[in-house]
This record gives structure tokens, C-alpha cells and sequence, in this order.
């Protein structure tokens, strides 16, 4: 065998073990950044089944599969890039896209919470208070579920980068796209299942007895109380998650005092507890975001309203 030839074997065996080694860096990146995403994944796992409470069963994992699918284009097409270009280019930009969507979610988690109180806008289901048909509602439950994905994903994506510590382009993108999509498998595979196990229950009582039969009985009565409650869930957590992101917001400029005092409002109650101090403290502080998250959003959906009855938008519709 030449000389040449053997060198030539040896860079190939030698760059298989570098690009090895790549894709170890690249799969333990993704995971420790997953990891540390992992608050805003349990969100997004809240916040999904609301959107097909109901709707009909047999609508509802195609509504979810649409999000999904909605959802990896937000992370892949769209926010992978993105961030890239604004972690290299106008890293200044990442902090006030980042509270616009958290007074978007804000908002939403607001609206959501004055239609449980009974405070919904009577000009809320459709143009005119016309009912809306079951396919525009449809459209309507996917397009909003994919712009609170949307957010979301933007949070779970830019923490994502903040933790890689790989510098090559490359290896950021492939992390970035890893998490992305294990993180919308998991997310959307969970709400798959959370909202077909009454179906599942169904299935394992019929024609079952004992155990099986009272475990599936079981089922089907626990899960609308358990999605009744995770939609109660996913608002809480859209409310702690935009207030969360504006606090951290206005620290990043300089104005840390709320974030200070909210810290200490944990370390104050994690001391008053000798058991599970983390927790309490975690606990707390995500109570005292809920809170400013609520605030904020509540103003938003008034001044909105607001802006609505003064019929503003209507009178410069009407004038083109």
C-alpha cells in the first residue's frame, strides 16, 4: 500500500473521530440546554391542551399535529436563524423582542383570565357577534395556539443559545435545531396523550374486568378534570412566564429593582420554611411574576378595549 495512500486513510480516520467528537459536543449541548429550558417547556405543556377543550375528540389530534407542526417551523424556520443572526449582528435586539413577546403573553393569560371571571368581550367570537362556524374556530384555535408557541419557543430557543458553550456557527445551529425538535416531539407527544387518555380509558374498560376495567373507569372520569385544571394551569404559566420575561427585561437595562425585591420575597419565604427551601423560594418568586405578569396584562386587554370602543379602527376603516 503506498505512502500516500495510508495518509490519506489516516485524515479520514482522524476526521471521523473529530467529526465524533463534534456530534458528542453537539448531543451533550442539546441536552444540558434542554435541561435548563425545561421550565418553559412545562409551560408550553400546559398551555397547549386548553386550545382543544371542546372541540370535537375526533378533531383533536389533527388540531394538535397542525400545531406541531406549526410549532417546528417557528423554532426551525424561523427563530433558529433568527437568533443566529441577532446573537452575531444586533445582540441589543434580543431583549426587546423578548418583552414584547412576554407582554404578548401577558396579555393573553390576562384575556383568558377575565373570560373565566366572566369579564369576556361581548364582540369576542366573531365580526358583528356572529357565532363562528366549527372551521374558522378551528383555524382560529391553531393560528393562536401557534402565536403563543411562537413566544414560547422564542424563550425556550434564546435560553437554548444563552447555555451553548460551542462557538462554530455550525455546531450552535445544530444544537439549536436538536433541542428544537426533541423539545416539540416531547412537548406535543405529552399533550397527545393527555388529551386521548379519557379515549384510552375508554378502551382498556370495555370489555375488561378488575383492576383494568376500574383503572380505565377511572380515566375517563379524572381527565376533564385534569384538562379543566391544565387549562387552569396554562394560564397561570403564560402570566408567570411574560412577567418573568419583563422583570429579567428590565434588569438586563439596569433597572433591577423589581428583580431584587422579588428575590427577596423568595429568600424571605424559603427562610421561613425549614422544609424544601429551593422549592418555596422557586414557588414564590413565580407567584410574585404571576402577579406583575396579571398586572401588565390586565392593563393591556383595558387599553385595548379602550382603543376598540372608541371605534378608532372602525372610523379609518370606514374612511378608505
Amino acid at each position: 500500500m503506498s505512502v500516500g495512500l495510508i495518509a490519506l486513510l489516516d485524515d479520514i480516520a482522524a476526521l471521523a473521530k473529530l467529526t465524533a467528537a463534534s456530534l458528542d459536543d453537539v448531543a451533550a449541548q442539546a441536552l444540558r440546554t434542554s435541561v435548563k429550558a425545561a421550565g418553559v417547556v412545562i409551560d408550553d405543556t400546559a398551555v397547549t391542551p386548553r386550545y382543544v377543550v371542546g372541540l370535537a375528540p375526533q378533531r383533536e389530534l389533527p388540531i394538535i399535529g397542525k400545531i406541531a407542526a406549526g410549532s417546528l417551523r417557528n423554532k426551525l424556520l424561523v427563530l433558529l436563524p433568527l437568533c443566529l443572526l441577532l446573537e452575531r449582528f444586533a445582540p441589543f435586539l434580543v431583549t426587546p423582542l423578548l418583552m414584547i413577546g412576554g407582554l404578548y403573553l401577558c396579555y393573553e393569560g390576562a384575556e383568558k383570565l377575565m373570560e373565566a371571571l366572566g369579564a369576556a368581550d361581548e364582540h369576542e367570537d366573531g365580526a358583528d357577534g356572529e357565532p363562528t362556524s366549527p372551521d374558522d374556530l378551528e383555524k382560529r384555535t391553531v393560528s393562536g395556539a401557534i402565536r403563543t408557541d411562537f413566544i414560547l419557543s422564542a424563550e425556550i430557543m434564546t435560553l437554548s443559545l444563552a447555555s451553548i458553550e460551542l462557538t462554530s456557527l455550525l455546531s450552535q445551529a445544530l444544537v439549536l435545531a436538536l433541542v428544537g425538535v426533541v423539545i416539540t416531539a416531547g412537548v406535543y407527544g405529552a399533550v397527545a396523550l393527555i388529551v386521548k387518555a379519557d379515549d384510552i380509558g375508554l378502551a382498556m374498560a370495555r370489555g375488561a374486568t378488575g383492576l383494568r376495567r376500574r383503572f380505565g373507569c377511572w380515566l375517563v372520569r379524572s381527565v376533564p378534570v385534569f384538562l379543566d385544571a391544565l387549562a387552569v394551569l396554562g394560564t397561570a404559566a403564560m402570566l408567570w412566564v411574560g412577567g418573568n420575561i419583563l422583570v429579567h427585561g428590565l434588569a438586563s437595562w439596569g433597572l433591577g429593582a423589581p428583580e431584587h425585591l422579588i428575590e427577596g420575597v423568595g429568600e424571605h419565604a424559603a427562610s421561613l420554611f425549614g422544609l424544601f427551601p429551593e422549592a418555596v423560594r422557586w414557588l414564590s418568586t413565580a407567584l410574585v411574576d404571576m402577579v406583575i405578569g396579571t398586572l401588565v396584562g390586565g392593563l393591556l386587554v383595558l387599553l385595548l378595549r379602550l382603543v376598540l370602543a372608541t371605534g378608532l379602527f372602525s372610523a379609518r376603516g370606514a374612511s378608505r
